[in-house]
């Protein structure tokens, strides 16, 4: 077998049992590696609560991470969320999924609680359960440290720990396996950390069309202003958008309230880079590097983090901001929905937080620590808690990103519907409506909005399976990936064939889902983006959303996604 070694690795933490199980070539053809591989896997065990200790957990890698493919050294976490409930999975980079199929495994599944903390150590073909009591309590960065000489490290912070529902997985101590509380979820397994060591490398079935593919997406990535140009991703990382965001006057400002923030100027990424310094770093076998870290080397936040931490909370102080990103790294906390709580928090009490008492509440959450306890839950659960559920910006549990739907009508679409609750990287419509130039669609239209995110979710799922980076596809297209993974594989991936594979991918998740009691009246917006407007000014309106409009569009993705099934339970 080419590019895939057909190899398992499960892990039973309850009886401690350990099996390498193989898996077939027509299921890792039919559901790539990654999400998709992860998805697929996880059948039996969807119905279980997310803490149940029969809920399986997978770490999938894609059919390419090994190889020289660019942005291929990627993996997804795939479970239930102990936060929204639905299926759901994180793809993470960094060297850590490299070395994960380099010990031979397309995917380690992982089920049962161990009776007391534990990691388990995967070195090339030998694999140990170890004793974790030491590890117990401390942070992220620290755990790495103690763990690293043996190989590379994925594990949890005090968050996870506690089952933080935002809780993350810290992946060599600088890439987040965030959102939707995966790093709870290993927490509820007394899973203290993952050690991966390997040397074996897939081979390649024809190197020739591997390397013509290769070089045609490095051709496209170069060329591209967004991904490698002066002022884009490989420059600044994505802290570039703090300013596209505020120009187009769709900044979450106040918990939603306004959209945009006269203090974002201090955390941009120009400024920050000016007032930190800053250098490059990123995952394997990428040329893009859009990790930043300040010159003695604090990571600089993403855009998501900088804007949540920033405007959303109505707070100007950077160095707060800086400081809160390292703090939800260090103890394990997805940085976009721990933002996010605490602004609803905020705007709950009538007075945003002030950079110091942001700091605090990271590490109240982290420990459930008064107040910090009801926070950890997450914000729907927290507001409904207090009597006010219309302050938590969140679609199935998931907090809102950095981007406001009223300045973007596709990405409106695209949070309502996700699978997994509210995400801007199911679908990224900015890109369509933003980021183009010459911009390919109306940003305040509805108008083939249903299609569209239709599409983007089945690309996504694809590039999600693979797994290799988003933002390559800002530069090059899942025809030239096809062209690579047929390279590597043998087998003939067409661009059209891997687009059935994300639909199929896309609809078992949502069956899924139906199966957990979802149903298409879940896809829908907080109220607050029907009724309140944005910031108007400098020639642009910022209206509330038509939701008679919105729903006629949501109706027409419905019946494009499932047909006559629209409006019924998925599955």
């Amino acid at each position: 077998m080419h590019a895939w070694f057909g190899k398992m690795l499960f892990v039973d933490l309850s009886s401690r049992r350990i099996e390498t199980r193989k898996i077939s070539s027509e299921v890792l053809e039919a559901w790539l590696g990654g999400r998709g591989l992860g998805v697929h896997l996880m059948r039996e065990t969807i119905g279980f609560d997310a803490f149940d200790e029969r809920m399986l957990m997978l770490f999938s890698v894609g059919p390419l991470c090994g190889t020289a493919a660019p942005t291929s050294s990627r993996l997804s976490v795939v479970s239930r969320s102990p936060l929204t409930g639905t299926i759901f999975d994180s793809s993470v980079g960094g060297h850590f999924p490299f070395k994960l199929k380099q010990a031979g495994y397309d995917a380690v599944a992982i089920a049962g609680r161990a009776a007391s903390p534990v990691y388990i150590e995967i070195i090339e073909d030998r694999v140990t359960i170890r004793d974790a009591a030491a590890l117990r309590g401390k942070g992220t960065g620290e755990v790495n440290r103690i763990l690293e000489k043996d190989g590379l490290v994925a594990c949890i912070g005090p968050a996870g720990e506690n089952r933080a529902r935002m809780a993350n997985i810290m992946i060599g101590g600088a890439n987040c396996v965030g959102r939707g509380g995966m790093g709870a979820v290993m927490g509820a397994k007394n899973l203290k950390a993952i050690v991966v060591n390997g040397s074996k490398k897939p081979s390649l079935a024809d190197p020739a069309l591997f390397k013509k593919a290769h070089d045609d997406v490095m051709r496209l990535l170069r060329a591209s202003p967004v991904v490698m140009g002066e002022l884009g991703l490989a420059e600044f990382g994505t802290g570039a958008l703090v300013d596209i965001m505020e120009e187009r006057r769709m900044a979450p400002t106040e918990n939603f309230r306004k959209t945009v923030f006269s203090g974002a100027q201090a955390y941009s990424g120009p400024a920050i880079r000016k007032r930190y310094g800053s250098r490059k770093e990123g995952c394997a076998v990428c040329p893009i590097q859009c990790k930043k870290v300040t010159s003695c080397g604090r990571p600089i936040p993403e855009y998501e983090t900088l804007s949540h931490f920033g405007g959303l909370n109505a707070n100007d102080d950077v160095e707060s901001i800086i400081k809160a990103n390292l703090l939800c790294n260090t103890l394990g906390l997805d940085t976009i929905s721990t933002a996010a709580t605490i602004a609803a928090y905020g705007e709950a009490r009538g007075a945003f937080l002030s950079g110091d008492a942001i700091l605090d509440m990271i590490a109240r959450i982290s420990r459930r620590e008064g107040e910090g306890d009801a926070l950890a839950e997450g914000s729907k659960r927290y507001c409904a808690s207090i009597g006010k559920p219309e302050l938590s910006m969140s679609v199935k549990g998931l907090e809102i990103p950095a981007y406001d739907p009223r300045g973007s009508y596709g990405m409106a679409l695209a949070y309502a519907t996700s699978n997994r609750g509210a995400c801007h990287l199911r679908a990224y419509p900015i890109s369509q409506e933003i980021l183009r130039k010459p911009v390919a669609t109306d940003r305040f239209s509805f108008d083939g909005k249903a299609r569209l995110i239709k599409i983007c979710e089945d690309t996504n799922a694809v590039v999600d399976s693979l797994s290799v980076c988003k933002f390559a596809f800002l530069g090059a297209s899942v025809e030239e990936y096809a062209q690579m993974l047929a390279g590597a594989s043998g087998v003939p991936f067409t661009g059209q064939g891997l687009l059935k594979t994300g639909e199929r991918i896309v609809d078992r998740e949502r069956e899924y889902n139906g199966l957990n009691g979802f149903t298409d009246d879940d896809d829908l917006l907080p109220a607050r983006f029907f009724t309140d407007d944005g910031s108007s000014g400098e020639g642009i309106e910022i209206t509330k959303i038509d939701k008679d409009r919105f729903r006629e569009e949501l109706e027409r993705y419905h019946r494009i996604r499932s047909g006559e099934h629209a409006g019924k339970p998925a599955g």
